[in-house]
């Protein structure tokens, strides 16, 4: 349903957007305003229209100790390489920002099927990471220590030791070169990647910045190929090479970190409503879709969270357990 934008934002903004709509319209009024749903960063999405010229305008939500300084900057350059949606106004410190507006079909519609979709997300990838470069934010895995900390503190003592020292083990084995790291989106999950009927965007930047390689990869096999063949098809695509055995390898190793690092992000989401988690019991991917499928789990609700905590950690244990040295 259309409204005024004004309705929509929060009256502190109004200035700062209006500065934007007269920039990109030309000073012209704006027809309709209609929010966006979808995203989980918090800041409000509208489809603002001029006449028959359409825009998103995208205004942040509160801002916290933890914020990326750097998204603006890497919406930039990722529109800039084509990655990210044409960008057409952005206020830094207002936290503003107005696109083009994307309107989207199912990625289940993608031409070609599972197929055609990885080695075209493989693909966007590659053009992501050979873009100019992100700026250097944070040390992957010390947030995703950190967040492990955080998750130990919602699990009874104890619980989570096998975790810990299997991410120990990781950071000790894995090599981990900063100067080889590159753009990284840091989490491209199917709500952030849109098509528009012809070809992919990845959208929403505010975890974006430079990261070891195979992050972004490793966050796309686990939501996208889940299948020797899909995986090996979305390597594939990305390196622009046959894959090797340390490639697999690798992939294995940072798709254990990236599960922790959602485990520990969805916990995060769930802790106010939830008490301390007593046990790891997590259904398999299978028996959790039947839940969504036939109702019997909710997907907003709180407990069902905490299954897919549970299930991201059992996720990565299953990884983590097998690696001894990369």
């Amino acid at each position: 349903m259309s409204a005024a934008w004004q309705t929509l934002v929060a009256e502190a903004q109004h200035d700062a957007v209006r500065a934007g709509l007269r920039a990109v319209f030309d000073g012209a009024q704006v027809d309709r305003a209609e929010p966006v749903t979808g995203g989980a960063s918090g800041a409000t999405t509208l489809r603002v229209q001029v006449d028959q010229r359409v825009c998103l305008l995208r205004v942040e939500g509160a801002r916290n100790p933890y914020r990326n300084p750097h998204q603006y900057t890497c919406m930039r350059i990722a529109a800039d390489a084509g990655v990210a949606p044409p960008l057409h106004y952005v206020d830094e410190q207002a936290g503003v920002a107005i696109m083009a507006f994307i309107a989207t079909q199912p990625l289940a519609a993608y031409p070609g099927g599972p197929v055609e979709l990885v080695r075209a997300l493989g693909g966007l990838t590659a053009k992501l990471q050979a873009s100019p470069q992100f700026p250097v934010f944070v040390d992957y895995r010390t947030v995703i220590r950190r967040l492990t900390e955080r998750l130990q503190a919602r699990f009874a003592p104890g619980l989570l030791d096998r975790h810990r020292e299997a991410l120990e083990r990781i950071c000790e084995t894995l090599p981990w070169d900063a100067a080889t790291h590159v753009a990284s989106h840091n989490d491209p999950n199917p709500r952030n990647i849109l098509f528009d009927g012809q070809r992919l965007w990845l959208v929403d930047w505010e975890t974006a910045y430079r990261n070891e390689a195979f992050v972004d990869v490793a966050i796309l096999a686990d939501n996208f190929a889940q299948t020797p063949d899909l995986e090996q098809a979305l390597l594939e695509a990305w390196l622009g090479r046959n894959v090797d055995a340390e490639d697999r390898q690798r992939l294995k190793v940072v798709r254990a970190l990236t599960r922790l690092y959602y485990a520990g992000l969805l916990a995060a989401i769930v802790a106010p409503a939830t008490p301390i988690m007593s046990d790891l019991d997590a259904p398999s991917r299978e028996e959790f879709r039947r839940g969504i499928a036939n109702g019997s789990l909710q997907l907003a609700a709180p407990e069902t969270r905490a299954l897919l905590v549970k299930m991201a950690l059992a996720g990565f244990l299953e990884l983590a357990v097998s690696v001894k040295s990369t």
